[in-house]
């Protein structure tokens, strides 16, 4: 295990290894302050995988202006035992210019209304961002495989795209959310939540767990299942809606009435601290 902050040396590392044996590289992009959904993603690619590399770092592409980048938690010696206990045998922790060198105008950049809605149209340039780190990161570990979690749906969904649309040969592994005890998902942010906040947080996932039963029961139309799930948040005071949608769980096209897998998925400010939650939903 190995804490490794330079791309030569993590290169060469891999490099190493692969040459010794024939290796499966298996690969977890995080931002850091690493918490049990992440854990389940490098247990999940120790079990798949010969070596398994965790990347720390704060992207400064994907956060828009007003947004928390300089107050994002950070605390890499907590995430280097954190991931080594949990079976990461690399933890790679790059500066900006380590991704991003001095005068990098270099975009990958996935188009058209699949990064325009949810949540990229409040964060206008964040997909942006976060496709442009995750082809650099591919492009220097090389992973046979990477592993991302559900809770940031959209961002799977768009990843998948780009690794299609460019012929990349790495599989995308989702796995699924996890959540604490009280059904809150698992996200660094939380730790921004004050006790009032974090209480009336739980709300998304009972909106969420409540449509899922109604549709169950035989409400299947889109308007009234989301004329729910913003009823019943908007009963919490310290909510604030971002949005509230239920659109195809493959391809984020809208719709109106469920007849097959759809994706109902929110984004809530709690004080200054904006969640996103999400689960499937079928009939």
């Amino acid at each position: 295990m190995c804490l490794i902050t330079s791309n030569e040396d993590l290169i060469n590392s891999l490099k190493k290894a692969k040459d010794n044996k024939m290796q499966t590289v298996g690969f977890v992009p995080t931002m850091g302050y690493l918490h049990d959904g992440h854990l389940s993603l490098i247990k999940k690619a120790k079990e798949e995988n010969d070596i398994v590399v965790v990347s720390v770092f704060v992207n400064p592409t994907q956060f828009g202006p007003n947004e928390d980048f300089d107050r994002y938690p950070r605390d890499i010696e907590r995430d280097y035992k954190i991931a080594k206990e949990a079976g990461a045998d690399i933890v790679y922790n790059p500066e900006v210019e380590d991704i991003y060198p001095k005068g990098a105008s270099t975009f990958a950049v996935v188009d058209g209304d699949i990064t325009k809605k949810l949540c990229g149209a409040s964060r206008p340039n964040h997909f942006k961002g976060v496709t442009t780190v995750v082809n650099i990161l591919f492009n220097i570990v090389m992973p046979d495989r990477a592993y991302f979690g559900q809770k940031d749906a959209q961002q799977v969904i768009v990843i998948k795209k780009m690794v299609r649309d460019l012929h990349m040969k790495v599989d995308i592994v989702v796995c699924p959310i996890v959540r604490e005890a009280d059904g809150l998902a698992m996200s660094s942010r939380n730790v921004y939540l004050n006790q009032d906040e974090r209480k009336q947080a739980l709300v998304l996932n009972l909106a969420l767990a409540e449509a899922q039963k109604k549709c169950k029961q035989g409400n299947t139309k889109v308007t009234d299942l989301k004329a729910f799930i913003k009823e019943t948040i908007e009963a919490q005071p310290l909510a604030q809606i971002d949005y509230v949608e239920i659109l195809d769980a493959q391809t984020l096209d809208e719709i109106k009435e469920i007849k097959k897998q759809a994706l109902a998925a929110v984004a809530v400010k709690f004080g200054k601290t904006r969640l996103i939650d999400n689960v499937f939903i079928d009939s």
